[in-house]
Parts: structure tokens; sequence; C-alpha cells
């Protein structure tokens, strides 16, 4: 099960786009309200990977580290906490090329069918951020 939301991390620093939906249950509430605003959303896993794919497919690199992993379990559902910090590269002639986030991460999981966790609601909670938040911008413009 911390495979699964580890995979989520691995997966998109890959750019391995097809191999991300499979981490995801059919619906996800997605919730990163704290960086963004806004109301979280409930997605297919489609629609994030091509969102997903668009901003971070424009960065030149990025590594998301998920660590601390504390889970609870009650049936066919799980609760992984965890923290996190992501770091976001993109060449930038009028800023600083790199941008990293902290906080932690909610994720609330499902056994499937085939008995394999899937994720079915992710909160990320951004609890300190350096350098150029730009670059999410750049990225998404470019992507």
């Amino acid at each position: 099960m911390i495979e699964t939301c580890t995979r989520m991390a691995w997966h998109a620093d890959r750019r391995e786009w097809e191999a991300l939906k499979t981490v995801f249950a059919d619906e996800v509430r997605l919730d990163y309200t704290s960086l963004n605003g806004g109301e979280p959303a409930v997605l297919s896993p489609e629609l994030i990977v091509d969102a997903w794919s668009r901003v971070l497919g424009g960065f030149d690199a990025t590594q998301h580290l998920v660590t601390n992993h504390l889970v609870t379990f009650e049936g066919d559902t799980a609760v992984c906490t965890a923290s996190f910090q992501a770091t976001h590269r993109l060449a930038d002639p009028f800023g600083a090329p790199l941008w990293t986030l902290g906080g932690t991460y909610r994720f609330d999981l499902v056994r499937a069918g085939d008995a394999a966790w899937r994720i079915s609601g992710v909160v990320m909670t951004a609890t300190w951020a350096d350098g150029n938040k730009e670059l999410m911008a750049l990225a998404a413009a470019a992507g």
C-alpha cells in the first residue's frame, strides 16, 4: 500500500503517464487547495494524468520525495499520511531555476477488485516553499 503512494511520485517524476494512471481508483478526490486555493475536485485518472503531464512535463526535471508513512487500515480502505518534499527544475533566464515545496500528503486508498491498493483521494498540505514559484506557470505554458 505504501508502494502505491510511492509509485504516484515515481511515475510522475519519470513521466510514465500510463503507469501513473494505474495507481488511482476510478474516481479520485484531489485537494491541492493549500497551494492553489479553490475547491477540491473529483477526477478520473485520465484527467489527473492529462493535467499533471502538461504541468510536470514542462519542467526540465522534478523529484518528489515521500517519506515517514503512517498507515491505518479499516477493511478494504486505508489512510496513509506522509511527509513530502518536491523539487522542480526549469531553466529560467529571469529567475532561479528551482522551486522546492514541502509538507504532508494524506492518501485515501481502496482495495481494488484485483486486491491491489488504489488511491481514491489525495490531500496535499503545503507547509513551506523555497525558490521560484513562478516556475509552475512557466512549466504549464511550456507543457
